[in-house]
């Protein structure tokens, strides 16, 4: 097969990903950043600028991280939510702790908001997925965990 053939799925399952953690997670991390960490709609809006820029190199490796975990998941309902949490606790919550570290967030309020995102993370880790799933499918994508997308599909 040519290589420019391969290069549109390539480039498609970037912008899914991308556009997937982007609209998720500039929701979540604003109900995060405001009511929980406490911080002022100014920091709000660095920490969500900031983060909407730094999800677009990690969108796709974070895809890839969350197919290889998920080929661990068994069909039960159980096993998917828990796979598709700690894909997104390990991979995310360093990321997120940096993030709201620089806009602004110390002390006690990084804490907050650090142990706030893990919480919130394990909760929102298998509708992430499911989000991701969907959007991927929109762009004519197979979902992930069964077979995984790679970087090079």
């Amino acid at each position: 097969m040519p290589q420019h053939s391969r290069q549109p799925t390539r480039r498609t399952a970037f912008i899914a990903d991308t556009t997937a953690l982007i609209v998720f997670f500039t929701t979540t991390g604003i109900l995060n950043e405001r009511f929980i960490a406490g911080m002022s709609w100014d920091q709000v809006l660095h920490a969500r600028l900031l983060g909407a820029l730094l999800m677009v190199p990690v969108a796709r490796p974070y895809g890839v991280w969350r197919d290889w975990l998920m080929q661990r998941a068994s069909e039960r309902r159980l096993s998917k939510m828990l796979w598709d949490s700690i894909a997104l606790v390990s991979f995310q919550v360093p990321i997120y702790a940096a993030i709201i570290a620089f806009s602004g967030a110390s002390g006690a309020g990084l804490l907050r908001g650090t142990l706030g995102a893990a919480v919130m993370m394990l909760c929102l880790g298998r509708p992430y997925g499911a989000f991701l799933n969907a959007v991927r499918k929109l762009f004519g994508l197979p979902a992930g965990g069964a077979k995984p997308m790679s970087l090079n599909s």
